[in-house]
């Protein structure tokens, strides 16, 4: 089964509040948003958004210009339904970031929580990273997010791929300026735990 069918079937078979990393908001996310002291104008792109409600908080916090990404149509689908009238101040894409045509230079913010740990073939790695290289600003912020190294070696039926911060910093290289890390325990809707790593850069000329 390929990547969309995959998750075309996750998210059409599952309310997002029954998904392992659902979190009824994503706080540390908006924290690293708020400290990397964007215009509201600025734009920022939530790769793998889903069904998240990282949309619906910035376009709380007054960010005018948000693009949600997914491979999945279904999950953007139910995410436009819970917004109603404000999906139309969000631009959405529906398609697979190692294969998707980004504009260039056009984002002052990356944010990822859990699609570049299911990127377990280097080529898709290395396919990602060039993908944010070229829709990222200069100077632009980038925050990744994966499974840690105490983190599940399986989600959703799939096998991933765990980091430490400067593990996962490079597999990003010399053009990413890491400026921040951070470990997080995060509780799942049946209540276990999973392990959390997040890295934040700087995208330099």
């Amino acid at each position: 089964m390929d990547s969309k069918r995959h998750w075309e079937g996750v998210y059409g078979s599952k309310a997002p509040d029954a998904l392992s990393w659902y979190r009824p908001h994503l706080e540390r996310s908006l924290s690293f948003v708020e400290s990397a002291g964007l215009d509201r104008a600025d734009a920022i792109i939530d790769i793998g958004g889903g069904s998240s409600t990282l949309v619906d908080d910035l376009l709380d916090r007054g960010y005018r210009d948000v693009t949600v990404l997914d491979i999945s149509s279904a999950a953007i689908e139910r995410t436009q339904e819970r917004l109603g009238a404000r999906a139309q101040d969000v631009t959405w894409l529906v398609g697979d970031i190692t294969t998707l045509a980004l504009p260039p230079a056009r984002y002052a913010f990356w944010h990822d929580r859990a699609v570049f740990h299911f990127l377990t073939s280097p080529e898709d790695r290395r396919r990602y990273v060039i993908a944010a290289k070229k829709a990222l600003r200069v100077n632009g912020r980038i925050l990744v997010a994966t499974f840690g190294p105490e983190g599940p070696e399986q989600c959703s039926g799939l096998d991933v791929a765990r980091y430490d911060p400067d593990a996962l910093h490079g597999e990003f290289g010399r053009s990413f300026e890491k400026i921040g890390s951070s470990i997080e325990r995060h509780l799942t809707p049946w209540g276990t735990e999973q392990e959390f790593v997040y890295c934040f850069c700087r995208m330099e000329a």
